[in-house]
């Protein structure tokens, strides 16, 4: 996705929130400020692919705030809270004439921890309070039925992740994608570097994902979404033998929607116009959208 004009409030509202989670002192604060502002004016560029523009502009954030990992304290709180919604995610499964669409709703529902931004949340306990109301939201947009058609006839799938608290659910969406055709080989790719609240090796190997898939991956390097130019080898060879991609979140629909890897379905929340606009979804609706 190109970047929008909506996308430079956005992206400045989350550095003014990761500077503050990571420091007290304003000096720093503003020179961070003031730095990824003066990176942004140059790097702006209609043109220009919103994914990349962000992480070039959030490396510059971390460097100087000397501050590696701004969200670690939310991202364990995230796990955590996601974890006491698993019992009731297993009763909502459990009840549902379609376990597959059943999870991947709940799946998506932990797209809301998601920090700084609009349509994201203010704390982890927000997912607490919200769950019940976007799960009788049901899905805004519904391709299940077409995503499971091509499951039933799959052998190789990849999930790309996204935020920790998220990753919670998507263990369980993988182990019902694991029911519905256990011939699937399946991948999981979570992030090579820590940027912004999004999911780890580290995240994936505490949550047991093991027992849930085959093989996981990393995305190598630091990026918002994917950076595809500097991809490890493996994943490269991985993308190109697969018969079904799932991206969760809206940077790796930023990073994907510029390339041409089919069939390709996006679980996620549009929690922002720019997103929206682009997949011509309403906005805040959970959404699963498939590209053949």
């Amino acid at each position: 996705m190109k970047i929008q004009n909506e996308c430079v409030p956005c992206l400045i509202k989350r550095i003014i929130f990761e500077a503050e989670q990571s420091t007290n002192d304003k000096k720093v604060i503003k020179k961070t400020i003031q730095k990824t502002c003066y990176a942004l004016s140059d790097l702006y560029d209609p043109d220009g692919v919103s994914a990349e523009i962000a992480t070039k502009v959030h490396r510059i954030a971390y460097d100087t705030l000397g501050n590696d990992d701004p969200y670690r304290e939310l991202k364990k709180q995230s796990n955590e809270i996601a974890k006491t919604l698993i019992p009731r995610v297993e009763e909502l499964i459990d009840v549902s004439d379609d376990p597959i669409r059943m999870s991947m709703l709940c799946s998506i529902v932990g797209n809301l921890l998601d920090f700084g931004i609009r349509g994201g949340s203010e704390n982890p306990e927000k997912l607490s309070e919200v769950f019940e109301n976007i799960i009788s939201e049901d899905l805004g947009y519904d391709d299940t039925e077409d995503v499971k058609n091509i499951l039933s006839n799959s052998k190789k799938v990849i999930i790309f992740s996204d935020n920790c608290g998220e990753i919670v659910f998507d263990k369980v969406l993988c182990r019902e994608i694991n029911k519905f055709n256990p011939n699937i080989f399946l991948t999981l790719v979570v992030k090579g570097e820590k940027i912004l609240s999004d999911a780890t090796m580290e995240d994936a190997e505490e949550l047991g994902f093991y027992e849930v898939v085959d093989e996981i991956l990393t995305t190598g390097n630091f990026a918002v979404g994917v950076d595809f130019q500097n991809i490890p080898s493996n994943l490269r060879n991985a993308l190109n033998d697969v018969d079904l991609i799932i991206c969760k979140g809206m940077a790796n629909y930023e990073s994907f929607s510029e390339t041409n890897y089919r069939p390709i379905v996006y679980l996620l929340r549009t929690k922002c116009t720019a997103i929206a606009n682009s997949m011509g979804l309403p906005l805040d609706i959970c959404a699963v959208k498939l590209y053949n």
